[in-house]
């Protein structure tokens, strides 16, 4: 079955309607080495997935340098995404200055062996600078030809609005799955009223939506996940109680836990492209069918019933993660 396509925002190109995200290269959820991720691409782009996610922090340059390599010797036509805006730390800082935006566009262009990227993400808000300053730069590097549309990524309806009035903003990527659902309190309305592309990311709740435990105290040091409340004692016993609930639901519907997470996301709204993300071609094989998942109304009930609205215990970012991401209710 071929992956059928949705929309980019309104004026946008047709993407692929489950896209993919790079993170996972740089090693953020276990140990990545730079071969496998190359055949996970060749993966990704068999699977008819055109839509790719990065950004300039992951690894520091490695996982553009990864997807840069891979376009250069296939010579594959996707839609690219990449951001800006978090300057590495210690401590961890922000930064929406045109010199900087402008400077990190170009190294990015250079790693990832393009004249321009087709989508480009104000990672986190710098609050001190007015996104309405932000939203004039970003229309510059289009007017210029550098960048195809600008997107925002954890940010609050009002920014969204507020920047879509200076330069139309074409995609918005927030965390969104069945256990991170906070954007459906305004900015996934915000985001179909204005006809802006959401780009749910960590769809499959950063691998727990999965068919295998996790083990958390096993993570390693660097592990995004070993700080995360969700995954720390007494929650992760609690929400694994959810989760092998929902597993057994969607064993009996005879499809894979994350196949069938991803499947309740893009049922949520044609302007939805999930960027799921993964480190090998195997674990791609479990969700890549997600499209073909139909949902019933008795479907969502009963996915309802398993995992209700708000049953993660513990937050989603510790407060050191949460640094940065806007916060609107």
């Amino acid at each position: 079955m071929s992956m059928p396509k949705r929309q980019l925002g309104t004026d946008g190109p047709m993407v692929s309607a489950i896209g993919f995200g790079c993170m996972s290269f740089a090693g953020f959820f276990g140990p990545a080495d730079d071969d496998t991720s190359l055949e996970t691409l060749a993966a990704v782009e068999a699977a008819g997935i055109d839509f790719w996610d990065t950004a300039n922090i992951y690894g520091m340059g490695r996982s553009e340098r990864i997807v840069g390599q891979y376009l250069k010797e296939t010579q594959a036509k996707v839609t690219l995404a990449t951001k800006v805006g978090i300057v590495p730390g210690p401590p961890r800082g922000f930064s929406n200055e045109a010199d900087y935006i402008r400077a990190e566009l170009e190294n990015s262009l250079e790693k990832l062996n393009r004249d321009k990227v087709e989508l480009y993400y104000i990672h986190r808000r710098e609050q001190e600078r007015p996104i309405e300053e932000v939203a004039e730069t970003m229309g510059r590097l289009i007017e210029e030809g550098l960048i195809d549309a600008w997107g925002l990524s954890e940010v609050a309806p009002s920014t969204i609005q507020r920047a879509h009035r200076v330069v139309p903003v074409r995609a918005v990527q927030n965390e969104y799955s069945l256990w991170s659902r906070q954007p459906e309190l305004g900015v996934i309305q915000t985001c179909e009223d204005l006809g802006i592309a959401f780009i749910p990311f960590s769809p499959l709740g950063r691998g727990v939506l999965g068919d295998v435990d996790l083990d958390p105290p096993n993570f390693e040091a660097h592990d995004f996940r070993k700080v995360n409340p969700r995954f720390m004692k007494p929650n992760w016993s609690a929400n694994m109680d959810h989760v092998r609930a929902f597993r057994a639901f969607a064993a009996k519907k005879g499809v894979t836990t994350s196949a069938l997470a991803l499947a309740w996301v893009l049922h949520q709204g044609d302007h939805m492209m999930p960027i799921p993300g993964t480190r090998t071609a195997a674990h791609l094989a479990e969700w890549v069918g997600a499209t073909s998942i139909s949902l019933s109304e008795d479907d969502l009930w009963d996915i309802e019933e398993v995992l209700p609205v708000g049953w993660a215990h513990g937050d989603r970012y510790s407060d050191v993660q949460m640094v940065g991401v806007e916060r609107y209710c």
